[in-house]
């Protein structure tokens, strides 16, 4: 502790960013902040529809409005600082809220990784198991599933954390990103960073192949049972609840991997950059529309809620 506050006097550190003030950059920074508006209203809604629909007080739903508040917490984690150093040229971020933003990111991104892998057990259990579903996806299960998420991401945030702010950063302070990234940051280290990149590849691995793994062998099950139903019905009926799941998946591990899973030779920090703002800004907005827009029993919901609120206008 003593070392952290002996390196915060060294000062602010100075996010470049993704965008300068040309006319394509403003046009492009608006349309952030479309996005992180859509993304902020998309996952309060969901999350409120969740809370008062009784219809959505079930496992499945229960997981979504965890996904929710790990994207909203997200996305409120990395923009609002990115468009204030945009709007006010300051560019600035103190060592301690470098620190903040790091432990943030890192312990929401692994702690929504480890649940849409388990969320994938959830899809196995109500596909393969469905007169058992209940009893195998029961409060306690869920609460298991959603807690040990959440403390496994944070774990992984105190660790990286602590050991990426314990180094002693010297000459440049400019941070090639938009927000304070554990990779980007540590280029600035004028000390060895070897074994942090041992500890933080390893740490990756964890978090992103253990819940793939978990993935890959829910749903070859899967698979194996719905090649084993002789029903369309089923089968179209097994698709629709898995299909919002990969989507999800799929764009949550792919920018995931691109990003750290990649050798060093190959990096370049404007690919970084922009992979970045794909996940940790469109992916939030994308997942409340996934899991709403193909989903009847939310859309059940938000007609309910509105029918409610129209009538409730005209008394």
């Amino acid at each position: 502790m003593e070392s952290l506050l002996n390196h915060s006097a060294l000062g602010d550190f100075i996010l470049l960013g993704i965008f300068s003030h040309n006319q394509t950059d403003l046009v492009l920074f608006s349309a952030v902040l479309v996005v992180f508006t859509v993304a902020l209203a998309g996952n309060i809604l969901l999350l409120f529809l969740i809370y008062c629909d009784a219809q959505l007080h079930t496992p499945m739903y229960f997981f979504l409005s965890h996904l929710s508040l790990m994207d909203l917490t997200l996305i409120c984690t990395i923009v609002p600082k990115m468009a204030d150093n945009f709007i006010r040229e300051r560019k600035s971020i103190s060592f301690f809220g470098c620190g903040l933003q790091i432990a943030f990111f890192v312990s929401l991104v692994g702690s929504e990784g480890l649940l849409l892998g388990l969320m994938a057990y959830d899809r196995y259990v109500a596909i393969s198991h469905p007169l058992r579903y209940n009893v195998l996806m029961s409060q306690r299960v869920c609460l298991q599933i959603v807690g040990s998420s959440w403390a496994f991401g944070s774990l992984d945030g105190l660790i990286q954390v602590v050991a990426a702010m314990n180094f002693t950063y010297c000459g440049s302070r400019e941070v090639n990103h938009f927000f304070c990234e554990v990779l980007a940051l540590l280029k600035l280290a004028c000390a060895d960073t070897s074994l942090y990149d041992i500890l933080g590849y390893f740490c990756c691995i964890f978090m992103l192949f253990f819940p793939f793994s978990i993935i890959v062998a829910s749903y070859a099950k899967i698979l194996r049972a719905v090649i084993n139903m002789n029903s369309t019905q089923a089968h179209q009926k097994a698709l629709t609840t898995c299909s919002s799941h990969l989507a999800a998946v799929s764009l949550f591990y792919g920018a995931a991997m691109f990003i750290y899973l990649r050798p060093k030779r190959y990096r370049a920090p404007a690919h970084d950059k922009i992979v970045s703002l794909f996940y940790t800004v469109l992916t939030p907005m994308l997942n409340p529309l996934i899991y709403s827009l193909r989903n009847r029993e939310v859309m059940r919901a938000l007609r309910k809620r509105l029918s409610h609120w129209v009538t409730g206008c005209h008394k």
